[in-house]
């Protein structure tokens, strides 16, 4: 593995393998097939990047994403290795340069989506040349059941009918037990080593919130605890993310949009802005986000809850890349909770796949009404046991919430979705428990009924967590007949009869844990140092303009602050920063130094 470290040392500036990736490296350069489970940030790209330079030959690497290809390739440009991509958004005369050089034996990895991949044209083309292996990226898009399921990927097993001697790679950061064996049998990888490292991500703060007035508190939240911080809020809807984004610009927070309703111009524009500028903002639908790799998003918050664990995961992912402290929100509530149930019945597929479906909702629910550490909870639900019971980097860590005995009220409540005709939504069935005397109320002569006005001792707040506990329990339902009416299951009978007893959270009323996401920077600088580190950041900058490439594809902030902190005053001594290489101290050496001793 020398020539591997060496590899790493002076093309990437790194001193040493991290996890299971030297492991991996060893397995993939000596020919070997395998499945890589990795977590965001964890270093998934150089796992195959050095073996494609270690073997004879190109490397022909699967993406899903243009945007995920275009900064690959960017950051490999910037470290001296030659590589491309091939996709749709390059014009005939370019594409046809890229295969002569591919064809010429120019290029030591290509990035190809894999719709031009599975072309009978391409697959010839290949074939001509010798190749040193295949990388298949973001390898849950081979799920059916997965949330970015790609239906090309399921055709990829022709590598292995093709070329069944060119090793094999797949990598992804999310994939549950059922994803994984999936991924197997898909791309036909029965005899591949399973490399599985930890779902931990130690530095992102998870908290999930009630969901009140939803805006005010993503608002609050931005400013309490990541003012001035690049981030991303995920909503369901298109429409939403524009109305999001609208409200928080007029609120001082710089935010832009995101979803596949808009022209693939003004996205990418807005993509770029996002990857290359400081500060900003995405509002985006899940068509946002997979392949984005820039390392200082500091938080991703959710206005409405994620379909799966998975996506759930994959999306909060997206924070803290960089391994520096980052946060992921979501405000959760009872209309989360009915929405994504109706979906599923609503829908046309198969029951197969809504009872898959219900089975990820239902974990989803599990996490959002956890009572013990939500690390726990997402590790587990990904087969890995956790190490600690409490992580202290949590909302229920730092403020734990109690359970109690509600059958009685939870009692009430069936009882009145049984009174009212199983017909109703919540909002009137609260009306209806508390005694308000409300038009709809009268209207449906709901104030004779036995169960009008039995639950005033209780707040809204109270029953409307309630009722979303006991959709998430399976102790009620929403009805596909009218929107957000609910009904009982079969589950209902034993706790109307008093056969079963019923705990369900209490939601912590008493404070509100704000917790402070302060940069390195800020912590450890004094004000001259935070000068040299501003110069370089500003330095970094203008070189990341003229190159056309995001700021963190010339050096990442870390490189900056280890800049600071070191001082070098000598070429040796920059070659000991990490991500400094000897590609990019031929390019830039000079300009730093200059920097470093003026500063």
């Amino acid at each position: 593995m020398s020539s591997a470290l060496n590899i790493l040392k002076e093309v990437f500036g790194y001193p040493a393998f991290r996890g299971q990736q030297a492991e991996i490296i060893e397995h993939l350069a000596s020919g070997n097939d395998c499945l890589v489970l990795m977590p965001t940030g964890g270093g998934k790209s150089l796992c195959y990047q050095i073996p494609a330079l270690m073997r004879k030959g190109v490397a022909i690497i699967v993406s899903p994403l243009i945007s995920l290809m275009q900064n690959q390739v960017a950051a490999l440009n910037e470290v001296g290795i030659q590589a491309a991509g091939l996709n749709s958004s390059l014009p005939f005369e370019e594409a046809q340069v890229v295969e002569q050089r591919l064809l010429a034996g120019e290029y030591d990895l290509l990035y190809v989506a894999p719709e031009r991949l599975l072309t009978k044209r391409f697959l010839d083309l290949i074939g001509k040349i010798p190749l040193a292996l295949f990388a298949i990226d973001e390898a849950h898009c081979v799920s059916q059941w997965g949330h970015d399921f790609r239906p090309e990927y399921c055709q990829l097993e022709i590598l292995h009918t093709r070329f069944p001697d060119v090793p094999r790679i797949a990598l992804t950061a999310t994939a549950d037990a059922v994803t994984r064996k999936e991924i197997i049998e898909r791309l036909v990888l029965h005899e591949a080593k399973i490399f599985l490292s930890s779902f931990d991500r130690p530095n992102i703060y998870y908290q999930i919130v009630d969901k009140a007035n939803s805006r005010q508190q993503l608002l609050s939240f931005i400013q309490g605890e990541h003012p001035q911080d690049a981030g991303i809020v995920y909503c369901l809807s298109r429409k939403k993310t524009e109305e999001t984004a609208d409200w928080l610009n007029a609120h001082g927070v710089a935010a832009l949009v995101y979803h596949a309703g808009m022209s693939p111009h003004q996205r990418l524009q807005n993509q770029k802005k996002f990857l290359r500028e400081e500060n900003v903002v995405m509002v985006a639908t899940i068509a946002f986000g997979m392949g984005i790799d820039k390392p200082d998003v500091r938080f991703v918050a959710h206005l409405d809850m994620p379909k799966s664990i998975e996506g759930y995961y994959q999306e909060t992912g997206r924070a803290g890349r960089d391994g520096q402290k980052a946060s992921a929100w979501m405000a959760y509530g009872l209309n989360d909770v009915i929405q994504q149930r109706r979906m599923i019945e609503e829908s046309m597929a198969q029951e197969k796949f809504k009872r898959t479906a219900t089975r990820k909702l239902e974990a989803m629910l599990a996490l959002c009404e956890s009572t013990t550490c939500r690390r726990v909870h997402l590790l587990d639900y990904f087969g890995e046991k956790a190490t600690f019971l409490t992580c202290g980097n949590c909302d229920i860590c730092l403020n734990p919430p109690g359970t109690w005995d509600a059958t009685v009220a939870v009692q009430k409540a069936l009882s009145c979705v049984y009174r009212t005709g199983q017909q109703f939504g919540a909002g009137h069935l609260i009306n209806v428990l508390r005694g308000s005397p409300t038009l709809r109320v009268k209207q449906w002569n709901h104030s004779q009924i036995s169960t009008f006005g039995i639950g005033q001792d209780l707040s809204v707040k109270t029953w409307r967590a309630i009722f979303r506990q006991l959709i998430a329990l399976g102790l009620l339902t929403a009805s596909s007949e009218g929107y957000g009416s609910l009904c009982l299951t079969d589950a209902s009978r034993a706790v109307l009869k008093g056969e079963k007893k019923v705990f369900l959270r209490q939601q912590p009323e008493q404070k509100q844990i704000l917790v402070k996401m302060q940069s390195n920077e800020s912590q450890l600088f004094e004000p001259a140092a935070q000068q040299l580190f501003d110069q370089l950041r500003s330095w970094r900058a203008k070189i990341a303009k003229a190159h056309g490439v995001p700021a963190y594809v010339i050096f990442h902030d870390a490189t900056l602050r280890e800049l600071v902190r070191l001082c070098p005053q000598t070429e040796e001594e920059l070659l000991q920063i990490t991500g400094l290489g000897i590609h990019k101290l031929d390019r830039y050496g000079e300009n730093l130094i200059e920097i470093l001793r003026s500063g």
